[in-house]
């Protein structure tokens, strides 16, 4: 026998956690990866290992996107033009991206993929030539590993048990700043 369904619906107001956290995401930059349910901390690190600007996305969401939210949240107030080297994998090797860095002057060592490679070898002479690429400066991308090695460390941004992205967000924020303020 099944229960009797209410013709007036449910009583009682909306949930109303939203209007206490006006900067959380819908999603609260949680998707579902192989691994289940993750959040991605896009990152940048300097060459001593320390983060110096963070984001949060959702487990499923791709790393490309996030690269000029990314660049938007890095500013180098000395300089108009930033004195940094990009060294990112083949998630980033995009040819819009490798264009929007050429547009905002940003040296970069990104490998090219296979399948783009290819592409542009089928195009033949209108394929154009490769990017120039420093596979000595790449080796040095490294140092992204070991700043999220680092934040694998600290046991509340590993098993994020945060229901919400600010208040990880925030965890996230203080792990980095005691890791850029740890003397190496």
């Amino acid at each position: 026998m099944r229960p009797a369904r209410c013709a007036a619906g449910t009583q009682g107001a909306e949930s109303n956690y939203m209007k206490f956290l006006a900067g959380e995401p819908t999603d609260h930059a949680i998707g579902r990866s192989r691994g289940g349910l993750t959040t991605k901390i896009h990152a940048f690190t300097d060459g001593l290992v320390r983060p110096v600007s963070l984001l949060l996305g959702p487990g499923q969401g791709g790393d490309n996107p996030q690269l000029e939210p990314l660049l938007d949240t890095y500013r180098d107030q000395k300089h108009s033009r930033p004195k940094f080297t990009l060294l990112a994998d083949k998630a980033y090797s995009h040819p819009s991206t490798r264009k929007k860095l050429r547009a905002r002057r940003i040296k970069h060592a990104i490998p090219e993929r296979r399948d783009q490679r290819q592409n542009r070898k089928n195009k033949g002479r209108k394929g154009g030539r490769s990017p120039a690429f420093d596979t000595e400066l790449y080796k040095k991308r490294n140092t992204v590993e070991r700043g999220f090695g680092r934040f694998k460390q600290w046991r509340g941004i590993a098993t994020r048990y945060d229901k919400y992205a600010l208040t990880y967000r925030g965890g996230v924020i203080i792990a980095a700043t005691i890791l850029h303020a740890k003397p190496i």
